[in-house]
């Protein structure tokens, strides 16, 4: 009976089965335990007193309730998200990747793992504190070397013996807390609680917001339990479980100390003695004991936990050496991330003594990363909610406006505290957030930023049917290209580079017939490619054995779409089935879709990309710029187009009668470029000649682009090609361009 009531407690301790033996860790000892010593530790013991010193107690109520409602909202939002999805190794990293994939939580990621690492120091330097309070004659350099290398050594045997140590710790800092209480009342020689509260300090040492960044660290120690998610048994029951109970007990031990110190020692003694509970306590040798333990116990805390953010990180191949740092022991132990944490948490402890700033300097560089952490976590439990998809049902819900005080909160007191460091710190995230994107990390199934970008457009699409179209000054090329076979997208694929970067979209219609998709084999590869170039694109194949019906159906479906295309691209070759191209012209005018002919020279095809001949026809005897009427708008649209991408040069032509003045036309092209707001090397030619022959007058481009009547007349574009002995591109407007808006 004895045997089975010890495991039932000690599975309850764990959190698990008694005989699990998976090296794994249950709530009490994986995140309650190393949570709340890690909030119950130095800054309790050494700061908390010189904080009710400057702010008094209800400053100090103020600055724990504040720095407690980011680290609630985080806490609710941390344990809305984990209830909803299996969270891997890396806490944090895991949780923001897992939904807005690798690089934004490898750029939170990074720092996180550098404010774990930094708050090894910080800890080891609190420690340091402490011993002198008992050995004021040690040199804090000798103690605080001393105490690295024993915290280093007992992180590096394993994380299970550092847990085992910390059950005694998590002992004595309970008598400590006792001991406490027990100072509060005048019994054996004890004056009690004489004291009368100050309850609005001076802030003789310190500005409220310098105090609350001294103390936001206390608050920080959330961050250990989760960031052993890969450690734990169930870290969806665990870490909601440990890391909200640990934050409710804590917040009142934080509460009652405040009370407590602002009735047992004056102000005086608050502001000079950072070991005040010492000398208040009923034993101060408790105190003493608590204050080593707690600090010694975060300091290991720390080191156990910042190895497997990195491990985390090194396993996607987001660090340097990512092959080297994701290895671990067989036990699991990530040795070689131990390394580089400890090299970091040393090196800060060795800068901070060097400099003199100690304690408080460390403290303050740790609460900028860890708002930046806090905050990515509530952002991202407000998007996963915004989006409101089915997926995202966590077992535990929590209003949308905790995670958006969360967010909120983190922000506004990143920039009171200090904006230069703030502004500095967001820029950092935000170049490892441009450097992640640039290594093309892996694609996480559970990525949501597709379904995030999704919304914004169906958001956008449900604002934009209630507004009056603006297509001609929002207009951008939107090509719909039919082939048959793959190579015909192949041959295109420079000039449809050219006619659709940046802003434009390809869409590549595949039509095949019955049964038979082989020649259309690798398409979807080309569109990739365009992609990839930053062009969007995409491929969908139609089974249909006759050309000019599948094009119809894709063109009927097509157009009712939010991003319908706005271009029908076609080829015409010399073997081109002149017939089949008439009527694919003629019968999708009817569709608001603008016509671009491509007639490659076989030989030149498009030279040296950069010269293009517009063809302006005119025939009014005032020369009034009209281009609807002649049917100009997409030519010039594209010919602008054309030569951004090929830096290249447009030349106006335009042909008139010989027996008519040119300076007329000239102007009238002159004013037409201006109003187009072309390029300014644009040149206009005006040749008095019949139309045939100016086409041979002109200066020899790469591309000539002319306007295609309605009804389309095919065999004349051919002679027109064989005329310019040259490349050609035929354009019909649809109506929706306007090269003068």
């Amino acid at each position: 009976m004895l045997d089975q009531l010890q495991a039932r407690v000690w599975d309850w301790f764990k959190g698990g089965d008694a005989e699990a033996g998976d090296g794994k860790f249950g709530t009490f000892p994986g995140v309650f335990t190393p949570t709340v010593l890690t909030i119950l530790g130095a800054i309790m013991y050494l700061r908390l007193g010189q904080v009710v010193g400057n702010a008094g107690l209800l400053g100090t109520i103020l600055i724990i309730l504040l720095a407690h409602v980011i680290t609630v909202s985080t806490g609710l939002a941390v344990s809305s998200v984990v209830t909803n999805t299996r969270v891997g190794a890396g806490g944090a990293f895991a949780i923001i990747s897992q939904s807005l994939g690798l690089e934004v939580g490898g750029s939170v990621g990074i720092p996180l793992f550098i404010a774990q690492g930094i708050s090894v120091a910080l800890y080891v330097l609190a420690f340091a504190e402490a011993w002198l309070r008992i050995f004021p004659t040690h040199s804090i350099l000798l103690i605080s070397l001393l105490t690295f290398v024993v915290v280093f050594g007992i992180a590096y045997v394993s994380a299970q013996f550092a847990a085992r140590i910390q059950y005694l710790i998590l002992g004595i800092v309970g008598l400590s807390l006792f001991s406490v209480l027990l100072g509060s009342f005048p019994i054996a020689g004890r004056a009690g609680l004489t004291e009368t509260a100050v309850l609005w300090g001076s802030f003789r040492d310190w500005s409220f917001w310098e105090a609350f960044a001294i103390f936001f660290p206390a608050v920080t120690g959330i961050m250990v339990g989760i960031s052993l998610s890969g450690s734990l048994r169930e870290p969806r029951r665990s870490i909601p479980l440990g890391t909200m109970s640990a934050i409710g007990l804590t917040v009142v031990i934080y509460l009652l100390l405040t009370y407590w110190l602002s009735r047992a020692a004056s102000v005086d003694e608050l502001l000079t003695n950072s070991t005040i509970m010492v000398d208040k306590a009923f034993w101060g040798w408790t105190i003493l004991a608590g204050m080593l333990g707690a600090t010694f116990s975060s300091a290991l805390g720390s080191l156990v936990a910042a190895p497997r953010v990195m491990q985390a990180l090194a396993q996607h191949g987001i660090l340097p050496f990512s092959n080297t740092l994701a290895q671990q022991t067989e036990q699991g132990e990530p040795r070689p991330a131990l390394y580089a944490t400890g090299a970091i948490g040393f090196i800060t402890l060795i800068i901070a003594l060097a400099s003199g700033g100690g304690l408080n300097a460390v403290a303050s560089i740790i609460t900028m990363f860890f708002l930046i952490t806090y905050g990515m976590l509530n952002l991202v439990v407000l998007i996963e909610q915004m989006l409101s998809t089915v997926s995202f049902r966590p077992t535990f819900r929590v209003p949308r406006i905790v995670p958006l005080i969360g967010v909120v909160g983190c922000l506004f007191v990143m920039f009171l505290i200090n904006p230069v460091f703030s502004l500095v710190a967001l820029v950092v995230v935000l170049l490892v957030y441009g450097y992640l994107m640039r290594r093309n990390l892996e694609y996480l199934p559970t990525d949501v930023r597709s379904g995030m970008f999704l919304s914004l457009a169906e958001w956008a699409a449900t604002r934009v049917s209630h507004l009056p179209p603006a297509v001609k000054r929002t207009w951008k090329p939107f090509v719909l290209a039919p082939i048959v076979k793959t190579q015909e997208l192949t041959g295109s694929y420079r000039f449809l580079r050219a006619l659709a970067k940046p802003q434009g979209a390809i869409h590549a219609l595949g039509i095949y017939p019955e049964g038979d998709d082989t020649a259309l084999k690798g398409l979807s590869n080309l569109t990739d490619a365009f992609s990839d170039e930053g062009i969007f694109a995409r491929t969908t194949l139609l089974e249909e054995s006759d050309m000019v019906n599948g094009v119809r159906a894709a063109t009927q479906i097509l157009r009712s779409t939010f991003f319908r295309p706005n271009l029908l691209f076609l080829n015409l070759r010399a073997e081109s089935d002149l017939a089949m191209l008439q009527q694919l012209v003629d019968k999708t005018a009817a569709y608001n879709l603008g016509i671009v002919l491509l007639a490659r020279h076989m030989v030149r095809d498009l030279g040296r990309q950069h010269l293009i001949n517009v063809w302006i026809s005119h025939q009014s005897d005032d020369w009034q710029i009209d281009l609807q009427w002649s049917n100009s708008d997409l030519a010039l649209l594209l010919a602008y187009q054309l030569t951004q991408n090929w830096s290249g040069k447009i030349n106006m032509c335009l042909a008139i009668d010989e027996d008519r003045d040119p300076e007329p036309a000239e102007t009238f092209l002159q004013e037409l470029a201006d109003l187009a707001r072309l390029p300014r090397n644009t040149e206009v030619t005006v040749i008095q000649a019949p139309f045939t022959e100016a086409l041979q007058m002109v200066p020899r481009a790469d591309l000539a682009i002319f306007g295609l009547p309605n009804p389309a007349q095919l065999t004349f574009c051919q002679e027109i090609v064989a005329a310019v002995d040259g490349s050609c591109l035929f354009v019909r407007d649809s109506g929706e361009e306007s090269a003068l808006a």
